[in-house]
């Protein structure tokens, strides 16, 4: 175990062995085994924006042996699916990649409030082998409450029996405009919530500057923002000081050294990785192996 493993296992004070060890699983796989960094491919989308919408630009990832392949090849931490895509690979792959499964998912042929539907369990991601679970909540939401009670008590019958959990933290609706989604002070409140409510590692976007909500203006007088460094640093120090795993997404398909740029910020910010999906899966294989292994190298301090 490096030294900096060791020192994040120890900022999980309340967890048990099991829930431990599965995340030194994580954090000791692939090419940053033993940095405290995360690189993890999460492939959910089919059930958010349809299948062609997701893999129409690389019909390779319709097959979800491919995807558990990416994974390995680029020496990823690991892979986050649904259900189904974990099951279909889940014996040719098994012990070769950590994976995480998504417990819930939401669709785009619903217009209604924004909520997700359960579409796994605990006991599914034990059967399979899972370190942990995977799950979203809509911070702002007409159903954000509800969410928030679901993942509480998924999480804790996750870590009952030695998993992590892994808390999407995505706010939407009520007092948050829709510009001020990835605002620096709503990214914050949501992934601090996400600490609050004892999610192992968190999941947010990148932030912009701005503030969105008009009861923090004030509050963020003197926050420095103005570079993606300083925005990553204070979405750590809101997730307990920064003694909490904090991963940001790869966010929509974008261009290489603009997605590249942001990853630097979020290195240089003290952010614990990236799990980047779109932005890797819907290239050619070799395409994303090579911007996988850009990734990479910045976190490993390589460029």
């Amino acid at each position: 175990m490096s030294a900096r493993v060791k020192q994040i296992l120890g900022w999980y004070e309340g967890e048990n062995p099991g829930t431990k060890g599965n995340l030194y699983r994580l954090l000791m796989q692939g090419r940053l085994a033993g940095t405290g960094k995360l690189v993890i491919l999460p492939v959910d989308q089919g059930y958010e924006h349809g299948p062609a919408r997701s893999f129409a630009k690389n019909p390779a990832a319709y097959d979800p042996h491919y995807l558990y392949q990416l994974a390995i090849d680029a020496g990823l931490s690991g892979y986050a699916a649904p259900l189904g895509p974990l099951e279909q690979g889940a014996d040719t792959f098994a012990g070769q990649i950590p994976t995480i499964l998504k417990l819930n998912s939401a669709n785009s042929l619903h217009a209604g409030i924004g909520d997700q539907a359960i579409t796994g369990s605990v006991k599914d991601a034990l059967r399979l082998g899972c370190v942990g679970v995977g799950f979203t909540i809509y911070p702002g939401s007409e159903a954000n409450y509800g969410m928030m009670e679901e993942f509480r008590e998924l999480s804790a019958e996750a870590k009952a029996n030695g998993l992590i959990s892994v808390l999407w933290a995505y706010p939407r609706g009520g007092n948050v405009s829709k510009d001020g989604e990835t605002a620096l002070d709503i990214v914050a409140y949501a992934a601090h919530m996400a600490a609050l409510l004892g999610a192992t590692i968190i999941k947010v976007k990148p932030p912009k500057a701005g503030v969105d909500l008009k009861a923090a203006q004030s509050s963020y007088e003197n926050v420095p923002m103005e570079t993606m460094q300083e925005r990553i640093a204070h979405v750590m120090q809101c997730c307990f000081d920064g003694k909490r795993l904090v991963v940001f997404s790869g966010g929509e398909s974008t261009g290489t050294e603009s997605l590249l740029e942001i990853v630097k910020g979020i290195r240089d910010g003290g952010g614990s990785g990236s799990i980047v999906g779109r932005n890797s899966f819907q290239r050619p294989k070799e395409e994303a192996l090579d911007l996988l292994d850009k990734i990479i190298k910045i976190y490993k301090n390589e460029a």
